[in-house]
């Protein structure tokens, strides 16, 4: 489903964990990082969505999370011309998304299974600085995590009881 001006509908996720720390995610057999997105299907509201991918992409249900936050408005971001497909009709030029703030209510790093359906988009991930994931996204997705970290920031780390802003964890190392 795209839209008149080109743009898919779309969910962005960003998972906390009580530390602050969000939720980074290799693509599958890729060394890009990003947060856990995904689009709206027809008739599918923005909120079903995002707990849809939840699950499809990292395994976690609703009871495993709690919702902090919404953008109060869509983002969009062009994508390069080198990845839009232009054999389709109708042309996908970018993703309009609306992001969720959530915090993960386990710290149990066995709740996030990347072969929940199908085909996995993940096969690593770590917690991470909040505002690590600014600097280290592919270049056309960086203003739009920008806006979207700095709209959740007062959410995200005033809705925990600790604040660390160390590096990122995985596997209960500290990296």
């Amino acid at each position: 489903m795209i839209d008149r001006d080109g743009y898919r509908p779309n969910v962005g996720i960003v998972i906390c964990n009580r530390k602050g720390q969000v939720l980074w995610a290799r693509r599958l057999r890729q060394n890009s990082w990003q947060f856990p997105q995904g689009g709206v299907d027809l008739g599918e509201s923005p909120v079903d969505a995002m707990y849809r991918e939840l699950y499809e992409e990292l395994g976690l249900e609703r009871s495993d999370v709690t919702v902090l936050a919404s953008s109060r408005h869509w983002y969009r971001y062009k994508l390069p011309k080198r990845l839009i497909r232009w054999d389709v009709d109708p042309v996908c030029f970018g993703q309009k998304q609306k992001w969720f703030l959530l915090r993960l209510n386990s710290e149990s790093q066995s709740d996030i299974k990347f072969n929940s359906r199908g085909e996995p988009e993940f096969d690593d991930w770590r917690w991470v600085n909040y505002w690590y994931p600014v600097r280290q996204v592919v270049a056309f997705k960086r203003d739009v995590y920008r806006h979207v970290l700095t709209e959740f920031a007062h959410a995200a780390m005033f809705s925990r009881p600790n604040r660390s802003y160390g590096g990122y964890r995985h596997n209960n190392k500290n990296y």
